[in-house]
């Protein structure tokens, strides 16, 4: 198909991915809608603090027009960093300077997302719309069904609806993996105020404590509180004593698991609310491709799913939104768009991958703390070398 004949598009998923790919598009002239399963408010919802790199999520977000606005609103303060033991031992340290940018500011999913669809055309993205089929029509567009029964036409489709992407099925018979890894997510709300002690213990960014195949990680939001992630490597069936617990018999049952990690530590669960999510974390097997067609393709996550150790996840879903909008600028067939598009993005997701996977062994094997500190201290030591280089 001629990328001049392309009129309507449709993306299926709402999430960072989706909303900066709609508006790349959008700013080409296209027509597109955004169908999002989920309610108005799903991107604050399910919160978050994400870091955009400089050398993958920012090209989005340059390519967009935004990254002004984006560095206007981001925490340059969120680049602190803590690795420790579970003793509390700490292995590497760092305190970002607020006044200096660095690679990878912090910014929380709904304000992130919220700056992006404030770009959007009026009536681009329709909330409340689950994903149910596609058909193939004879004369080559799409048709998509949804589960009100409703349906649209369009002349190309994109895939942007995340781990558990339906769209992904008219690709490849491919199914996501449980990566061995489960979640415990708890919030400590208002930590400045409320838990000056955590503050300052955590710091304004993130801080992982890695031990005994287990992980406390700790994150800083915008909105003042620090989103926990207490995890453990486990097999599938055994997470799902969690499940039949009440919200006071988890905490509970985290303070006994953790029952010898350092007093400051505790304190991640001590402080917590009752506002708790449980997760598996799940991937795609690394290297997954799908053979190339016409005018459907998948971005992010659906494309993609990693574990959430390489910091890729939402900086994979912005880059994969440029080169496909690039892609399809450059090019006048829209197969051929595509194929570029997906050749480009399947080498560098498999080697996000890949990182991502290591990172998963690592965190959870042992003496983890210290091979993430070095890692980390090796990191500052280039990065220093390439600033005094720059400067001579």
């Amino acid at each position: 198909m001629n990328i001049k004949n392309v009129k309507n598009i449709g993306i299926i998923g709402g999430g960072p991915g989706g909303l900066m790919l709609g508006l790349l598009l959008q700013q080409q002239g296209f027509k597109v809608k955004i169908f999002e399963k989920a309610g108005f408010n799903v991107n604050r919802d399910r919160g978050g603090s994400l870091d955009i790199h400089e050398e993958s999520g920012q090209l989005a977000l340059k390519a967009a027009g935004l990254i002004d606005k984006f560095k206007s609103l981001a925490r340059f303060e969120g680049e602190d960093t803590r690795v420790l033991d579970k003793n509390g031992k700490s292995y590497y340290e760092e305190t970002a300077d607020p006044n200096i940018e660095g690679g990878r500011p912090e910014i929380d999913r709904g304000e992130l997302c919220d700056m992006i669809s404030e770009q959007l055309n009026e009536n681009t993205i329709l909330y409340g719309k689950a994903f149910k089929s596609l058909e193939h029509l004879k004369n080559k567009q799409i048709e998509v069904t949804f589960d009100d029964d409703s349906n649209e036409i369009f002349d190309f489709v994109i895939g942007a609806d995340g781990a558990f992407s339906k769209v992904r099925h008219y690709l490849s018979d491919v199914e996501v993996e449980y990566n061995g890894i489960s979640m415990v997510e708890l919030n400590v709300e208002d930590v400045y105020n409320q838990h000056p002690d955590l503050a300052k213990f955590n710091k304004n960014g993130k801080m992982m404590a890695l031990g005994d195949n287990k992980a406390i990680l700790g994150q800083v939001n915008g909105d003042g509180r620090i989103k926990v992630y207490m995890s453990y490597q486990m097999d599938y069936d055994e997470f799902d004593i969690f499940k039949e617990m009440t919200k006071s018999e988890i905490k509970k049952q985290l303070m006994k698991d953790f029952v010898d990690w350092d007093r400051d530590l505790k304190k991640y669960i001590e402080y917590a609310g009752d506002d708790i999510l449980l997760r598996r974390i799940y991937k795609l097997p690394i290297g997954f491709k799908w053979d190339n067609q016409s005018n459907l393709t998948l971005i992010g996550d659906a494309a993609h799913l990693m574990s959430p150790f390489a910091g890729e996840g939402v900086n994979m879903a912005f880059y994969d939104a440029y080169i496909l909008a690039e892609s399809i600028k450059e090019h006048d067939d829209l197969k051929t768009a595509l194929k570029i598009y997906e050749d480009q993005m399947y080498e560098v997701s498999e080697q996000s991958a890949r990182e991502s996977q290591g990172n998963l062994e690592e965190m959870f094997s042992e003496h983890a703390a210290k091979k993430f500190g070095d890692f980390f201290n090796q990191v500052g030591e280039l990065f220093k070398e390439h600033q005094t280089h720059n400067q001579v």
